[in-house]
């Protein structure tokens, strides 16, 4: 995933670009995602395209897989294009309306529902249930995250969320053995560490990425919700997006952290062995194991009331087509049985299989990941409103960063930013939803 604060904000404007250029034409829309497959590809010999964005870390784990599968047959061979997704989005919906789209696909969970207003990827129900995947295989939440006005466009091929990453060595300075699991004994732990006299805070704030996905986690721990499910309003200036809100700027105000910390400079610092506790995604592992670090992997602590964390998904799409080849269609069906079916091995990507079968193998129950597997429960998505990503960079992270900076109130800030996204969302309904 390989994620930055610059990455995701111009992962989210391309969204938003490649909507509108959308808007201007659309792919001819299929009436189901082509022949029944039933067992093996029997076609004649087919190649198909397959696009993602995984130029990181997963990149290696993911390009194991395509040789795999077409290793493992002769009558498909799978192409992969790679394309940073601060670009991906954009590139693809250009491509789809063009009639030159790919035919399987990666995406995050939050863009499907742009992306299938756009008409650019297929409802899938069909290939779901010949491939013979339903919701007993998958946790609730995170079958149901591939849902778009109840039609099913995406599979869930993983989940990626916020963990608690602590740097032992620190920790054992101030006598601390394990990390905190409440906001009562992480503050009490940060106290002990400012007390042991470390060179630097113990845990920084950022005013910007990721803080916003620290922000949403605290909203949803402390009860809230950051929008209306259909898509209508922004609520995250609630009584729980203030408390959330207020507990993130008070940690520079206990002097837990510096002030004005820039985007990414807290993973920085604790991967030089400065910061004993940081918050960020769990695509951060392969780079981590890299180091000689001495570093631990938890969940998120529950400093609200609730447990609850903030997490996304890599959903396998098919793509519309102005001319569907059957033989392409079937071949996609059977490259996206494959890798549904041999998904443990993406453990290897720093991620979570979403399969619950593919989380009980050696692979994936040895991987640091594991720890936080166990947090599936309270992990929490967007909900799948068009454009709701972009409208989230323009608001919610300003609000965000204002208050950690100290520019502005954290109730007042929140209110502000939420006025302006209830706007945006109205106008994107009138535009996406038509």
């Amino acid at each position: 995933m390989d994620l930055t604060r610059r990455g995701f904000l111009a992962l989210t404007a391309a969204a938003g670009a490649g909507a509108a250029l959308g808007g201007c034409g659309s792919a001819t829309p299929v009436a189901s995602t082509g022949p029944v497959l039933s067992g093996a590809y029997t076609g004649p010999p087919v190649t198909i395209q397959y696009w993602n964005g995984f130029t990181g870390g997963d990149g290696p784990a993911m390009r194991q897989l395509v040789d795999d599968f077409n290793a493992s047959q002769d009558l498909i061979t799978v192409r992969m294009n790679v394309v940073q997704w601060a670009q991906y989005y954009q590139r693809v919906i250009a491509a789809v309306h063009a009639g030159k789209g790919p035919d399987v696909g990666a995406m995050h969970v939050e863009q499907l529902a742009t992306q299938a207003a756009r008409q650019t990827i297929t409802p899938i129900e069909e290939v779901v249930t010949e491939i013979g995947l339903d919701e007993t295989q998958y946790p609730a939440d995170v079958w149901e995250a591939g849902m778009y006005n109840g039609s099913r466009y995406g599979i869930p091929f993983d989940v990626h969320s916020l963990g608690s990453y602590a740097n032992n060595a620190l920790l054992e300075r101030a006598g601390i053995t394990a990390q905190a699991t409440t906001g009562d004994e992480l503050e009490e732990q940060l106290a002990a560490m400012v007390e042991a006299g470390l060179e630097a805070p113990p845990f920084w704030m950022p005013n910007r990425w990721p803080s916003h996905l620290m922000f949403l986690s605290l909203l949803w721990q402390f009860g809230g919700e950051p929008y209306a499910e259909d898509g209508s309003a922004a609520t995250f200036d609630s009584d729980a997006g203030v408390q959330a809100l207020t507990w993130m700027a008070s940690q520079v105000d206990k002097g837990f952290s510096p002030p004005n910390v820039a985007p990414d400079s807290q993973y920085t610092a604790f991967k030089n062995n400065e910061v004993a506790y940081t918050w960020d995604g769990i695509w951060q592992i392969n780079d981590l194991q890299a180091t000689e670090l001495d570093w631990s992997l938890a969940p998120v602590p529950t400093i609200g009331t609730e447990p609850a964390v903030w997490a996304n998904s890599h959903q396998l799409v098919m793509f519309k087509s102005r001319q569907p080849d059957d033989n392409k269609l079937m071949a996609g069906k059977a490259f996206v049985q494959f890798l549904t079916e041999n998904s443990a091995a993406w453990a290897a990507a720093g991620m979570i299989p979403a399969r619950s079968d593919a989380r009980e193998t050696p692979e994936f129950r040895d991987s640091p990941q594991a720890a936080v597997a166990e947090a599936i429960p309270s992990m929490r998505f967007l909900p799948t409103v068009a454009a709701v990503g972009e409208v989230q960079a323009q608001t919610l992270e300003t609000a965000v960063g204002e208050a950690i900076l100290g520019i502005a109130d954290p109730a007042a800030a929140l209110a502000e930013q939420a006025e302006r996204a209830t706007a945006l969302m109205v106008g994107n309904l009138r535009k996406f939803e038509r």
